[in-house]
């Protein structure tokens, strides 16, 4: 599957949603296997503007949960990460480089972010 380039459309899919995009966009500064729990952090301070000390379990529950059943497992059937979610580990695949040109433009445009998104 990483021999195959990603469709444009696929693209903009998995850029819809704005977790999706810091996910993106985070794993594409980081460049490493993240977990859920610093994936979780980082849509909390880029997407809620909230320290993570100033969080509720509650929210940040709510978020790991999004990524854990919705978001993750939507990039991972793309094949642009792997996804062990024993570990809740996240790790960009080779396929990933390939939306990174597209991802910056999308990044670029949301008004909300700002690049580089780190964690």
């Amino acid at each position: 599957m990483s021999g195959d380039s990603i469709e444009f459309d696929t693209v903009l899919d998995l850029c819809r949603d704005q977790h999706r995009r810091i996910v993106l966009a985070v794993l594409a500064e980081e460049r490493r296997t993240l977990t859920v729990n610093d994936l979780s952090k980082v849509i909390l301070k880029y997407n809620h503007q909230t320290p993570v000390t100033a969080a509720s379990e509650a929210v940040l529950a709510e978020i790991r949960l999004a990524l854990s059943h919705e978001h993750i497992p939507r990039l991972a059937s793309a094949g642009v990460v792997e996804y062990d979610p024993e570990r809740q580990h996240v790790v960009p695949t080779e396929r990933f480089d390939q939306l990174q040109p597209s991802l910056f433009a999308i990044v670029d445009a949301d008004p909300d972010l700002q690049r580089p998104v780190e964690l």
